[in-house]
C-alpha cells in the first residue's frame, strides 16, 4: 500500500525523505513535485524499475522517460558529447523547466526504453527534487498521470491516476502554474543531437521555457 508525507511539515519530508530514497533503492517508484508539474521517479539505472514506471503511466517503450539530474555536471557523465550551444542553455536555463536531448554515453549500464541512443536531461528546480537527487543520483522521471489524462498539479491528482503503483507519494502542495501558461504544462524540451551534424536544435515539446529565450540563447542554431 502507498505511503504519503507531508513534505510542507519538516517532520514530514525527514520521513518522506528517508522512505522514498529507500523505496527507490528497492526499485520501486516515487512521486514528487518538480518545479513545472509532479513527476513519477524510478533508479534510471534499474531496468526493471523504468519498466515498471513505463506500465503505470500506460506507456510503451517507445515512449522513454527523461532523467533528472542534480546538477550540470552530471551532464558530462551521461551525455557523450555537449556542444557549446547545450552548455549555454544549461547556464541561462538550469535548474529550471528545460531538457536537452543529447546522445548517451554508450558505457552506460541502463535501459529507458527504445532511445535510440539518446538521453533527455533535465536539472529541475525544486527543493525536494533536487535534494532526492543529489542522494540518489539520476532519476528517470515522468509526469505523474496516466498517458493521455493532464499531469498532476498536485499529489491527490497523481495519487487519483497511480494509486498503489507507486511506493511513496511526497506531498509538497498544490504547484502553480507558470506564468503565460496553463496548469499541467511541463518543461521545454529540445532535441541537440543535430548540433554535431549541422542540423542545428529543434524544439521538440513547447513549454515553460519559451521558444523566443530558446532563440535568444541560440541564435541561427534554433531550426523550425
Amino acid at each position: 500500500m502507498a505511503s504519503r508525507y507531508d513534505c510542507t511539515d519538516p517532520d514530514g519530508l525527514l520521513t518522506g525523505m528517508r522512505l522514498a530514497r529507500a523505496a527507490l533503492g528497492r526499485g520501486e517508484l516515487v512521486v514528487f513535485p518538480t518545479d513545472t508539474v509532479y513527476g513519477i521517479a524510478a533508479d534510471a539505472f534499474d531496468a526493471a524499475a523504468v519498466q515498471r514506471l513505463l506500465d503505470a503511466k500506460g506507456r510503451t517503450r517507445q515512449s522513454p522517460p527523461p532523467v533528472l539530474i542534480p546538477g550540470p555536471a552530471t551532464l558530462d557523465a551521461l551525455a557523450r558529447e555537449v556542444p557549446q550551444q547545450v552548455r549555454d542553455l544549461v547556464d541561462e536555463f538550469w535548474p529550471g523547466g528545460l531538457t536537452v536531448i543529447l546522445g548517451a554515453q554508450p558505457s552506460l549500464d541502463w535501459d529507458l526504453g527504445e532511445t535510440r541512443g539518446t538521453v533527455a536531461l533535465r536539472m529541475p528546480d525544486s527543493r525536494i527534487a533536487l535534494e532526492l537527487l543529489q542522494e540518489v543520483g539520476p532519476l528517470a522521471v515522468s509526469s505523474a498521470n496516466s498517458t493521455g489524462d493532464p499531469a498532476a498539479m498536485d499529489v491527490d491528482a497523481a495519487e487519483a491516476m497511480l494509486g498503489d503503483s507507486v511506493a511513496v507519494y511526497l506531498d509538497g502542495g498544490s504547484l502553480a502554474p507558470h506564468e503565460g501558461f496553463a496548469a499541467s504544462t511541463g518543461s521545454t524540451i529540445v532535441d541537440a543531437t543535430g548540433l554535431a551534424t549541422g542540423h542545428g536544435l529543434r524544439i521538440v515539446r513547447h513549454g515553460v521555457v519559451a521558444d523566443a529565450e530558446i532563440e535568444r540563447v541560440v541564435g541561427d542554431d534554433l531550426r523550425t
